[in-house]
């Protein structure tokens, strides 16, 4: 068994106002998945992007809106779950006032 707290991770900066922290991976000896935990500053979005993969993602902390391939817009927030299909365009857009924070859940591999 293996428990990592968040603030002991370091957080790599994706690009301005995002960032990244493995929880659980390679490093740790996970099998089959890969946990992330993504903080969006108030404003910021992750990429505009797709993969072949299935992701999951649950909000921790915060509101954000999700765009998926035909650019429709779905509000998040604390507790929500995700499911994003593979092959399916999608980003998500920090709408609230603090940090936006959600953990992803994908295959090992795929990074």
């Amino acid at each position: 068994m293996i428990i990592q707290n968040y603030e002991d991770v370091e957080a790599l900066e994706l690009m301005e106002g995002v960032k990244k922290r493995v929880i659980i991976g390679d490093k740790e000896g996970a099998p089959n998945f890969i946990m992330r935990i993504f903080d969006l500053d108030p404003g910021k979005s992750s990429p505009f992007h797709d993969h072949y993969w299935e992701h999951e993602i649950f909000v921790l902390k915060g509101k954000a809106m999700v765009k998926n391939a035909a650019e429709e817009e779905t509000p998040v927030r604390e507790g929500d779950a995700v499911l994003i299909p593979p092959h399916e365009k999608h980003c998500l857009t920090n709408k609230g006032e603090d940090t936006f924070r959600f953990i992803c859940l994908i295959p090992k591999g795929a990074e």
